[in-house]
């Protein structure tokens, strides 16, 4: 009964996208270049070949796919990956490989998806975690594309959601022929939704190489921080960062020479980040606006895109965001695979089965409060041998729980000998 509901709703608020994205483009929340993207048409050609369709939807899911991206294209295909966020565009943009390409994806009404299946003729879909659109899923299946549901997860919020409309979920999981899971709960929740095919093969977050970083830029920074005590405070969301500042002034007791780095989740926060610094009666400078490191300097805001590689490499103590102020935690693993130790507060659901196998095996801490932020800095400044040991673990844990590519590409087997059969 909802499906059709849905699919007239988008049909009627269909002719109304273009001020829908012009206005969100205005607020720097769509790529006003690109708006018909989200419209169906495309900007390329389609290249000649099979095609494999990924898709997820912002710059973590997409840059998850970066390793399957690799296997298909060595596998002889050519990559369409799409995203629909003007951050994961710029980002992928700079990191997808030969033989893939970016385009945003169409909103999920009828018109623009099957104007985007028609010019793209994709052989494969992909889509990763949780992206389950319903017009889409229908125009997919109803052209016979394979549809794989890869790095799956279901909280169990969102399952409790979803068990309101059991008829609905269950018809548009019955259109995804295969739904590869992040744990084994993920899978057993699919499950009781109604997904046909379900299996647990793991996190395909762990197989993705660590940002890149120029080395110019690098040397750069390194060269203005010089020997100072520096640590970060990474995809901070709004009330993090004055957790970060206080943490900051009772740290300054006991190093003075102290440099916090402050990275939003949104950079267009930057400012606003410099303000509240101030206030605080700290020196702060920001990176958008070309601010040096200076001696005085003592937080700096790193409001930019595609840079997290590079600030990364500058310390290797890491305090992840949304964990604290936020709900739901961000990933840990980048810097991880970097050889930082990670301090993360108690809101950690999204990413939950990472950070227990960090925080049991001693590759990260947890932390509560400003206060306790500030103990555990002092505990690992203090003592090099322990911030060494917690970085080496938080390196040898996410190494040693990679391998979900391998996985999917062993699961995918079948779907592409079938395609190499009906196309000779």
């Amino acid at each position: 009964m909802f499906l059709p509901v849905y699919r007239a709703a988008a049909n009627g608020l269909a002719p109304f996208s273009g001020l829908f994205l012009w206005r969100r483009g205005q607020k720097g929340k769509e790529d006003l270049a690109r708006i018909g993207e989200r419209r169906g048409y495309a900007e390329l050609p389609r290249p000649e070949g099979r095609l494999a369709w990924l898709h997820g939807a912002s710059v973590g899911e997409g840059l998850a796919l970066l390793p399957l991206v690799e296997r298909l294209i060595g596998k002889g295909f050519q990559v369409l990956v799409t995203t629909g966020t003007v951050t994961s565009a710029r980002i992928l943009g700079e990191r997808l490989p030969k033989g893939a390409t970016h385009q945003f994806s169409p909103l999920d009404a009828p018109p623009f998806v099957a104007r985007f299946l028609d010019h793209w003729r994709p052989d494969l879909f992909i889509l990763a975690e949780s992206e389950i659109w319903p017009n889409t899923l229908c125009a997919v299946h109803e052209r016979n594309i394979p549809i794989t549901l890869v790095n799956a997860r279901l909280s169990p919020r969102s399952f409790a959601r979803w068990r309101r409309f059991p008829g609905f979920i269950s018809a548009l999981l019955g259109k995804i022929d295969l739904c590869l899971a992040q744990s084994q709960d993920d899978a057993a929740r699919l499950l009781q939704l109604g997904a046909p095919r379900v299996d647990a093969i793991g996190n395909l977050k762990y197989d993705v190489e660590p940002p890149p970083a120029d080395p110019a830029r690098l040397d750069e920074l390194s060269r203005q921080i010089g020997p100072r005590q520096i640590w970060i405070a990474a995809s901070t969301h709004p009330g993090e960062e004055s957790l970060a500042l206080q943490a900051h002034k009772v740290l300054t007791q006991r190093f003075p020479g102290l440099l916090t780095f402050l990275v939003p989740r949104h950079p267009h926060r930057g400012p606003e980040i410099v303000a509240e610094a101030e206030a605080a009666g700290l020196e702060a400078a920001l990176r958008s606006r070309g601010d040096p490191i200076r001696p005085s300097t003592q937080v700096y805001i790193g409001d930019t895109i595609g840079e997290m590689g590079l600030f990364f490499r500058l310390s290797s103590v890491i305090f992840m965001g949304k964990s604290l102020a936020g709900h739901g935690g961000q990933n840990p693993i980048e810097p991880a695979k970097l050889g930082s130790a990670i301090l993360h507060g108690p809101h950690i659901g999204n990413f939950i089965d990472v950070y227990h196998a960090l925080d049991s095996q001693g590759g990260a801490i947890t932390v509560k409060d400003a206060e306790d932020l500030a103990r555990q800095l002092q505990a690992l400044f203090d003592d090099p041998v322990y911030l060494r040991r917690t970085a080496e673990a938080s390196r040898r844990i996410v190494g040693e729980l990679g391998g979900a590519t391998d996985k999917i590409m062993l699961a995918l087997e079948h779907y592409i000998a079938q395609m190499i059969v009906s196309q000779q």
